[in-house]
């Protein structure tokens, strides 16, 4: 049996992964800790910052070791794991990597580049196990401005080349701002700033009042964005299947009359993304085969009679 899939019979990934970054003070860990039934993994030490009544189930961090024993425990109360900052994540890898392995490590304390390179081994193979625990993983950090020239532009704040390499494992990438005098989060990428917005959530979303109501928008996002892959893969199968129907019309006609026939039958069949387009493919490659070709002012096809023609 084969192992490899046609797109509608891919699966519906069950976990979600998203970072969200940005100004301090804007509540950014408040507004993670409003993912369904969060574990925070307080990196920071900024806890204590978060609201008493939004505060949750937390890991105050105090090296790597407590994290993979943290891994290793039953997690079923919890469906969210939230990385408080992902800078400081970063840091406490480094100094697991270099108290396990010295050569990975310079004098001054940095990694090596073949440190560089464990550390991003370690980073992908710990998003790896957490998916497979079934968790979502909501990412934390601050934001820095870089220049290019004189265009100005904000990136998270995370050690070296790694914020590429996560942003390339994340789902949904928000970044926190002020405007005016409301907070806003926006997922779509701009000029201004890295954004990844893949179920079509608004432009800019207004961050709620959490003193005055419910600490529950990344809640909603994911339930958003769960949706949204359903409902994809619905239309998928949907196109797909209409593929095969087209398919199964096209290789039933074995003459000119039934040729012709295809065309106002594929068009009364509802539209679905390309359908239209891979129809009208199939049919002219089902033409050539039975050498017939279209007449533009009939708009039918024809097979002359002094050319041979196999059905």
């Amino acid at each position: 049996m084969s192992l490899i899939r046609k797109p509608a019979e891919l699966t519906v990934q069950p976990t979600i992964k998203v970072l969200i970054y940005g100004q301090p003070g804007l509540g950014k860990t408040t507004l993670a800790l409003s993912a369904p039934q969060p574990l925070l993994l307080d990196f920071d030490g900024g806890v204590h910052r978060v609201s008493p009544q939004h505060q949750t189930d937390t890991l105050q961090v105090g090296n790597w070791d407590e994290v993979l024993q943290v891994l290793k425990e039953d997690l079923s109360a919890y469906k969210t794991l939230v990385m408080d900052t992902a800078g400081k994540m970063l840091d406490f890898m480094t100094a697991y990597l270099i108290k396990n392995d010295p050569k990975l490590g310079k004098k001054d304390g940095a990694l090596s580049l073949q440190g560089y390179g464990a550390r991003k081994v370690m980073f992908s193979n710990f998003v790896s196990f957490v998916n497979m625990l079934g968790k979502n993983l909501i990412f934390v950090a601050h934001d820095k401005e870089e220049k290019d020239g004189d265009t100005k532009f904000i990136r998270p704040e995370i050690g070296g080349s790694s914020g590429g390499d996560l942003i390339k494992e994340i789902d949904l990438v928000g970044y926190t701002e002020a405007i005016g005098k409301k907070r806003t989060i926006s997922f779509d990428p701009c000029e201004k700033f890295y954004g990844k917005n893949t179920c079509h959530l608004e432009t800019i979303i207004n961050l709620p009042d959490v003193n005055t109501s419910p600490n529950t928008l990344m809640t909603t996002i994911f339930e958003r964005y769960t949706k949204s892959l359903a409902d994809r893969k619905k239309v998928a199968d949907e196109y797909y299947a209409l593929i095969e129907v087209i398919k199964g019309g096209i290789e039933a006609a074995n003459d000119e009359q039934t040729l012709n026939e295809l065309i106002p039958w594929a068009q009364s069949l509802e539209a679905i993304w390309d359908s239209r387009l891979q129809t009208k493919l199939l049919i002219s490659e089902k033409a050539k085969s039975m050498g017939a070709k279209f007449n533009r002012e009939t708009s039918k096809y024809e097979v002359k009679e002094d050319e041979n023609v196999t059905a």
